[in-house]
């Protein structure tokens, strides 16, 4: 009982850092008014500029808040989050990343959905790189979650380069939680995950099963066509004579 206590007591330990570490700082919150428009929040935010300069913003932007995002904005059908930093590195002066959001209502579905339609990067005020995005929507209510999205084909969310510009950038945004519309008590709303519900493992298992299935469906087929004998030799008379047409 005693062992059963002590390692009971570590998970619950383990579990606590856990959250604690996930929680270790808040989102970065964008208000509009009076009340709380846009909350941004990642364990990972960074870029590298021409495959190999490493700018890394996580501490920029969500510890010592050392960037400008008073020229975001909110509204009803469009968001935009304006995050601009002020020499991230040697080399650059100014760099703005902006994140733009639609809200639009959909007949199919009945319902209103946010999506993350383009990514900007705007390095010195002058070079521009466009993303697309593919992957990030949810539900108007909903929060959006992510655990790896950036300019990788591995992601499940991944950031298109749209322009020349762009492919000179690489995106890496780890835990990414991301919402811009029906911001409640400034706290995300129930997170719409990107992960869908049919995973490489999951299909790969099933096609597996299929072809094994397959097989043993076709040896039980062959094993129930084969058939036996219907006379067989007597040793106490005449032997058994088989006319070729059987």
């Amino acid at each position: 009982s005693r062992r059963t206590g002590v390692v009971a007591e570590l998970r619950r330990q383990l579990m606590a850092a856990e959250e604690e570490d996930s929680l270790s700082y808040p989102p970065l919150n964008v208000t509009n008014g009076n009340y709380t428009c846009i909350l941004f929040h990642a364990s990972n935010f960074s870029l590298k500029a021409n495959r190999s300069v490493l700018i890394d913003l996580t501490n920029a932007t969500f510890l010592t808040e050392n960037v400008d995002f008073s020229a975001s904005e909110c509204s009803d059908s469009n968001t935009t989050l304006s995050l601009k930093y002020t020499n991230p590195v040697n080399g650059i002066s100014s760099l703005e990343i902006r994140f733009l959001m639609t809200n639009n209502f959909y007949e199919v579905s009945a319902r209103k959905w946010s999506t993350l339609d383009l990514v900007e990067i705007v390095q010195d005020g002058e070079k521009f790189a466009n993303f697309t995005v593919s992957g990030i929507s949810t539900p108007a209510e909903y929060s959006f979650h992510c655990q790896l999205v950036g300019t990788s084909n591995l992601y499940s969310a991944r950031l298109v380069p749209a322009n020349s510009e762009a492919k000179n950038w690489d995106v890496f945004i780890s835990k990414l939680q991301f919402q811009g519309f029906n911001v409640i008590n400034n706290q995300f709303s129930y997170a719409s995950d990107c992960a869908g519900f049919f995973t490489p493992g999951i299909w790969m298992g099933l096609v597996t099963s299929i072809i094994l299935l397959w097989i043993l469906t076709y040896g039980i087929h062959m094993i129930m066509q084969l058939t036996t004998n219907s006379r067989f030799d007597d040793p106490k008379g005449p032997a058994l004579s088989v006319p070729q047409t059987e």
